[in-house]
């Protein structure tokens, strides 16, 4: 009978030179591509014109690597980078912060609203449930690179991260929230289909932000902090960056169910 799981993964699946293929960039160019399959069939049962998909796509991509960068570097590690901002743009290093994507999300969203004359919550309704499925993807990543685990366990799925020079078993809080973000994902994509594209505005939204960061509040009890000061807090930075969140979900919920507004059909238009 296995005792624990031993983690010995190599990060880079393949290494040319100085140029490498790692495990965390498949699976984030992974959770792209099926976000972009996913939205492109939203678009299309909806009427929404084929370009406007490439469009979302870059301001995507762009909201998610700086607000996740940035994220890091003004949550976790100010100091650091006010004196090295030199490597502020080296994310190869690695650093990069959920709830920081998540802002870039929301401000790049909005910008693209904005632009293209799109009602925001309808865009963003409809990006949140690939957001979820991505969430997915990226913690897998940090599990295949050993990194974002949680707190010693007796428990037999442990895992054993030989590649940190760890000896003892340590939650995989890895698994525990790419499985919380995939169920999300099921039920949000659940329900647009059932109602056939025609939520509620905000109604997807409001439920993303209250399920995702619940989930990521309470997995934070089991998982290590990543910065020495948050030793001295009474929750992790990830705990108290998950409250607002939750905060705006449930307030939005509640004005979403009390004003029943007319469902956001066709595109979403102004």
């Amino acid at each position: 009978m296995l005792e624990y799981i031993h983690w010995n993964v190599n990060p880079e699946i393949f290494r040319l030179g100085n140029f490498a293929v790692r495990w965390y960039g498949l699976f984030f160019a992974l959770a792209f591509l099926l976000g972009y399959i996913i939205v492109g069939k939203m678009f299309k049962k909806e009427g929404v014109p084929e370009p406007l998909l490439d469009k979302l796509t870059l301001y995507m991509a762009l909201g998610t690597i700086i607000g996740a960068r940035l994220g890091h570097v003004c949550f976790y590690e100010p100091t650091y980078f006010c004196q090295h901002p030199d490597e502020i743009l080296k994310i190869w290093h690695g650093g990069l912060a959920s709830h920081g994507a998540a802002i870039g999300i929301l401000l790049a969203l909005w910008l693209f609203a904005r632009n293209t004359k799109r009602h925001f919550l309808w865009v963003i309704d409809r990006i949140v449930v690939v957001v979820a499925l991505s969430g997915f993807f990226i913690r897998m990543g940090n599990l295949m690179n050993s990194e974002i685990y949680g707190i010693p366990t007796h428990l037999p799925w442990g895992f054993i991260f030989v590649r940190n020079g760890e000896t003892v078993p340590k939650h995989p809080t890895q698994i525990y929230e790419a499985l919380s973000y995939l169920i999300i994902f099921v039920v949000l994509y659940w329900i647009y289909l059932k109602k056939q594209g025609k939520v509620l505005e905000g109604y997807l939204f409001s439920l993303f932000l209250i399920m995702t960061f619940t989930a990521r509040f309470f997995i934070e009890f089991i998982k290590e902090v990543q910065e020495p000061f948050e030793n001295h807090l009474p929750l992790d930075m990830g705990q108290l960056l998950s409250i607002p969140f939750i905060l705006t979900g449930i307030i939005l919920l509640i004005v979403i169910l009390r004003k029943r507004k007319t469902p956001i059909v066709a595109g979403g238009k102004d």
